[in-house]
């Protein structure tokens, strides 16, 4: 509540010189100070310059809290900075006013629940003018959240704007409480009974009332948790025992037959609710016919040395004929097949399971290569970077770059691991690219985006960012989307670079322009960006021979696809945009990730032994933006392509080089710097 409030009252302030003095030490504190740009150093008498803050950092603070004189002068290091500040009047008010609304629960006189008061925006049904208040959670024990929820979050239908607490618990539980700590709780507050001294009637009524909770609680985890219900076996036996219990009870209380129900029907995993999304078609993924070979095709003469790396989303479980398929949601006792390399090249083919730990991956193919001990399994990567797994992750395999390539090797000769031949990528670009409709392109890659998105659960965006490890579940789907948006980026730069002919050179461009303004028609904003983000790529955006005889309608469509991208503020001007689309959305996917990111890394998860909830508000709502965008189906039916087999085929195994050395070298050989 503090930073949404502070967010309210910040005002923005800018100096130009370096040397500027902000304040002195012994200064009255009047504000506080966030970087937004540039650098200041704090001088203290008698010892200079003791650091140096940037883009950020935040000062001045101390001196509102504790009301006493700043304790260090504050000089621009830089010209132009800019800063955010917040008075001492508007810091203090909103510390007081935040104290004065929160409410604490106590229990054996600790902290197990902390509330914020906010005005109820319902008329009071009464008729009188006394302000109403409804609670919302900041903080608390995982177990009073759960019991606080039960009591009072279950129906907020009448609410002008209803509490998200259900919806982000369920979205956030398994940080704070994993399956096996939520079903055992929920079994105990089903068999809770009254404590009080009442009537009878009234204690029969109130735990009528709590099995009933309980009961609509599960259902309302399956409706927001889909698939992940399912696919989790401690729910499993746990709604097998919560069946058995509710059943027990109908032998005694008609009342609860409507919950056998419900328990029974959630039990046979209805199709209404394991859709990939409630508000999807019942479309069952088609089996394409096969064809011998892709077309548009790659010239016929390509070096036996430079190739494009296989599909790393599937890592070889699937042949070339299978990239024809929709799209199937991989599961984590999947297989997946995928080599790992020797210093020297040689490999091992492995077949495991997709969660398959770093460590038992090291044993395996060890075995298999008959390699020593203190051995680590990496990535290398075509630019010869090298990436330590940590034996504790797994489902890495679906984590690679465009073309990396798994390698397993001593630690001492870690350094001595250097890319495949083949990692270098394709020598000649798609000679027919020039032919196909720019429109039909963008409608394939958009289907292709769409059922990637859908294999996703969002579950899998904690689980990257918080640590697969953490909860022993693979992220394999969400991996092989952001790996898309790479594809596509480097496949855009590729392409430009290995066009010779600066006529031709032109005419890609325009056609990479238009395809980008279609893929933003189609609401496809992650392809857009990846397509404009290669365009922006230095190999490309330094061909001024080229871009000088785009023509300038498209240099001034160009120019907004930059205004749309500008991340100032933020990136505002996108969010702006896309808040303004109808579903379905495909959201741009690494932006939603760098916003789960800073909010997990910039937030604590606890506080005092109590779950951050402010922070799980915020996590959920990143999840939300997703579910939103994917709030209708995408009609895979919407436009007759021609050709759709040979276009599906190729948006759908694009080769591309992803280093950029060889990308930057192929450019000036194509336009050497001017002189």
């Amino acid at each position: 509540m503090v930073k949404r409030e502070l967010a309210t009252v910040l005002m923005f302030e800018a100096h130009e010189k370096a040397g500027t003095v902000l304040f002195n030490q012994g200064d009255v504190g009047t504000s506080w100070y966030i970087i937004l740009k540039g650098a200041v150093n704090v001088v203290i008498y008698g010892k200079g310059v003791v650091c140096t803050l940037h883009e950020g950092d935040d000062f001045g603070k101390l001196a509102l809290v504790n009301d006493a004189p700043r304790a260090a002068t504050i000089v621009l290091r830089e010209d132009n900075c800019h800063f955010l500040r917040v008075d001492k009047e508007d810091f203090n008010r909103i510390l007081r006013d935040v104290e004065a609304n929160t409410v604490r629960l106590k229990e054996h006189g600790h902290d197990v629940l902390v509330l914020e008061k906010i005005p109820s925006k319902l008329p009071p049904q009464d008729g009188s003018a006394q302000t109403h208040y409804k609670y919302s959670v900041m903080a608390g024990t995982p177990e009073k959240m759960l019991e606080y929820l039960l009591e009072s979050g279950m129906d907020n239908s009448q609410e002008e704007m209803p509490d998200t607490f259900l919806e982000d618990f369920i979205l956030t539980h398994i940080i704070f409480m994993p399956s096996n700590h939520l079903c055992p709780t929920l079994m105990v507050h089903y068999h809770t009974r009254a404590t009080n001294q009442g009537r009878e009637q009234e204690s029969g009524d109130f735990v009528l009332a709590n099995k009933k909770r309980v009961v609509q609680f599960v259902q309302d985890w399956c409706h927001v948790s889909r698939e992940a219900f399912y696919d989790d076996p401690t729910i499993g036996a746990f709604l097998e025992e919560l069946h058995n219990a509710v059943l027990e009870d109908c032998q005694y209380c008609d009342a609860l037959n409507e919950e056998a129900k419900i328990i029974f029907q959630l039990r046979q995993r209805p199709v209404s609710l394991l859709q990939n999304r409630d508000f999807e078609s019942n479309k069952t993924p088609t089996k394409r016919k096969r064809r011998p070979s892709p077309s548009p095709s790659r010239s016929p003469n390509r070096s036996p040395n430079r190739s494009p790396s296989h599909s790393i989303a599937s890592l070889g479980t699937k042949s070339d004929s299978d990239i024809l398929d929709d799209v199937k949601t991989i599961k984590a006792d999947d297989d997946s097949i995928f080599k790992v390399f020797c210093a020297d090249h040689s490999y091992s083919t492995l077949k495991l399971k997709m969660d398959t730990p770093v460590k038992d991956i090291i044993s395996h193919a060890a075995n298999k290569l008959c390699l020593g001990n203190d051995l680590v399994l990496c990535e290398v990567k075509s630019n010869g970077e090298r990436v330590v797994f940590a034996e504790e992750d797994l489902g890495i395999t679906t984590g690679l770059s465009v073309n990396g390539q798994i390698f397993l090797a001593p630690r001492k000769h870690l350094e001595s691991l250097t890319p495949l031949p083949e990692q270098d990528g394709p020598t000649e670009g798609t000679t027919a690219l020039e032919l196909l409709s720019s429109k039909d392109m963008a409608y394939q890659m958009t289907v292709y985006d769409w059922e990637l998105l859908n294999s996703m659960h969002e579950y899998e965006m904690i689980y990257l960012v918080c640590g697969r490890h953490r909860f022993n579940k693979i992220s394999a789907n969400l991996d092989r989307f952001l790996r898309r948006f790479n594809e596509v980026q480097w496949w855009v730069a590729s392409e430009m670079c290995l066009m010779q002919a600066l006529n031709k050179r032109v005419q890609l461009l325009k056609k990479f322009i238009k395809l980008a303004e279609h893929c933003r028609e189609y609401h496809n904003m992650n392809t857009f960006f990846a397509i404009v983000m290669g365009l922006s790529n230095i190999a490309v955006s330094r061909l001024s021979q080229t871009w000088e005889k785009l023509p300038n309608k498209l240099k001034k469509l160009y120019s907004g696809f930059e205004t749309l991208m500008d991340p100032s503020r933020n990136h505002r001007a996108y969010r702006m945009t896309v808040s303004k689309m109808e579903q379905p959305v495909i959201p741009f996917m690494p932006l939603l990730m760098k916003d789960i990111t800073f909010t997990h890394e910039g937030n604590k998860t606890y506080f005092d032994g109590l779950v951050n909830f402010e922070k799980m508000h915020m996590i959920a709502q990143t999840l939300r933006t997703i579910r939103l965008c994917k709030n209708k189906p995408f009609d895979s039916n919407l436009l007759e392509v021609k050709n759709s087999e040979d276009l599906r085929y190729y948006v759908r195994s694009l080769k591309a080089i992803d280093n950029q050395r060889i990308l930057t070298q192929m450019s000036h050989r194509l336009e050497p710097r001017r002189t």
